[in-house]
């Protein structure tokens, strides 16, 4: 262990030397030597603090800082290769992290909205209240070019995500008040998400409803179920896995294999009215409700199915243990990539606004925790449902409002406040959670 934390310093000592290199070459005015040392610095001091017990929770936000950094320096490399586009990666990527949320999630989880009303009540009330209502009015106080602003109000207006879990566990708080608000919010997203940016984020750009409604339960419903399906069979819940694991896995590949077979037989025979080249906006705007169908009636088969039979097949190996042990580290890498390829694309417009951009995700961020952990004192819940409410307002799910903006195509303006306010939560979030978790210790002393 002493050898580690020797080598820990180490890491420590080359990440401070990057950042005098940083200083000289500001001071020698040779900025465009500073962007590789500056990555070198938070790549090294991510890499150091984890020797750290009371710092080693940035270490992720380092990395995520570290990422932007590269995507403000080298914006290049990280839009795209020749004619290939990184920003494709996007939607898939949050699909990726939404089915690893759907993996730890149980139905168990949803009993909490019977066991407390009330906390899950006034949790999502203040969730598509306060944050929708503070961004809208932190838009037009900063003036921001519209798309910018319809941005901070597509931040208000998401759900809580995983990070918010995280913090609740760090401070101590209602972890099981936490788990079930997110649950219970990702869910009423593809309602209320649509809901609020066309009523309020509709004055800065034209917001389709069932376009973004339909995105939402494409990129975020579909995998959180199918993580949930994975879930199940991969642990053996499901009563049909009682007996012949191997005999179930084999009844549902098969199943998945002729449904396939059915659909596209199906799809060939709608093809004057389905073609290869429909958009969610081309269905919506020639309002043709049997191509919507076909679409997603297709799309909910393919991806529930598979993560059934793959869950079968875990389960039938007995390697569950070890995929649940990768999902957190393939979710921080694909939030991770998101917010970089974001970075790059909206390069330029943050250069022109970023102080003030920074300046207002922080305000709308701290406000929310705020307006959230007193309203909650208000009504009269008790300290750790304040906690885990006020933790659940001020920490959005950024990721999904990123895929949002792409689906928009609007990555470069509508995704940059997604894409500041991501790292900057994970900050305050992570601050304000050690400092109630050291709170609640010396109450407990004293």
């Amino acid at each position: 262990m002493n050898r580690l934390n020797y080598w820990y310093k180490i890491l420590r000592i080359i990440a401070f030397l990057n950042f005098g290199a940083v200083l000289i070459l500001w001071l020698a005015g040779k900025t465009d030597l500073i962007g590789i040392f500056l990555i070198a610095f938070l790549v090294f001091l991510a890499l150091g603090i984890r020797g750290n017990v009371k710092l080693k929770g940035f270490s992720y936000t380092l990395w995520i800082f570290a990422g932007v950094a590269a995507a403000m320096f080298y914006p290049e490399y990280f839009r795209s290769y020749k004619n290939f586009e990184y920003k494709i990666f996007i939607v898939p990527l949050l699909q990726i992290i939404m089915f690893g949320m759907g993996t730890t999630i149980t139905l168990d989880d949803f009993k909490g909205v019977i066991k407390m009303p009330k906390g899950v009540l006034v949790g999502l009330a203040c969730q598509f209240t306060i944050m929708p209502i503070v961004g809208l009015t932190i838009a037009n106080v900063f003036d921001f070019p519209a798309e910018i602003a319809a941005g901070i109000v597509l931040v208000g207006s998401s759900p809580s995500g995983l990070a918010s879990n995280v913090m609740a566990y760090i401070a101590k708080a209602n972890l099981a008040l936490s788990i079930t608000l997110t649950a219970c919010a990702t869910l009423l997203a593809p309602l209320l998400t649509p809901l609020l940016m066309k009523f309020l984020g509709g004055q800065f750009i034209p917001i389709n409803f069932w376009e973004m409604m339909i995105s939402i339960i494409q990129m975020v419903i579909i995998p959180i179920i199918a993580g949930l399906l994975f879930n199940y069979t991969s642990h053996g819940r499901i009563k049909y896995l009682k007996g012949s694991t191997l005999s179930f896995v084999i009844k549902a590949l098969s199943a998945t294999v002729l449904l396939t077979v059915a659909f596209t037989i199906l799809g060939l025979a709608f093809q004057p009215v389905v073609n290869e080249k429909i958009t969610y906006s081309q269905v919506f705007a020639d309002d043709n409700i049997l191509s919507m169908a076909y679409i997603m009636v297709q799309a909910a088969t393919l991806t529930l199915l598979v993560p059934v039979v793959l869950g079968g097949i875990v389960h039938y190996f007995k390697k569950a243990e070890i995929v649940y042990q990768f999902m957190p580290l393939v979710s921080m890498i694909g939030i991770a990539v998101i917010i970089t390829i974001i970075t790059a694309l909206g390069r330029d417009n943050l250069l022109t606004i970023g102080l003030a951009l920074i300046l207002a995700c922080l305000l709308h961020n701290m406000t929310g925790y705020f307006l959230g952990y007193w309203f909650c004192k208000f009504v009269g819940l008790d300290e750790k449902s304040c906690r885990t409410i006020s933790l659940e307002v001020g920490l959005q799910n950024a990721g999904m409002a990123s895929a949002l903006a792409q689906v928009m195509q609007k990555a470069a303006t509508v995704g940059l406040a997604p894409a500041v306010f991501g790292p900057m939560m994970n900050i305050t979030g992570s601050t304000l959670a050690i400092w109630w978790r050291r709170k609640t210790g010396k109450e407990r002393l004293e």
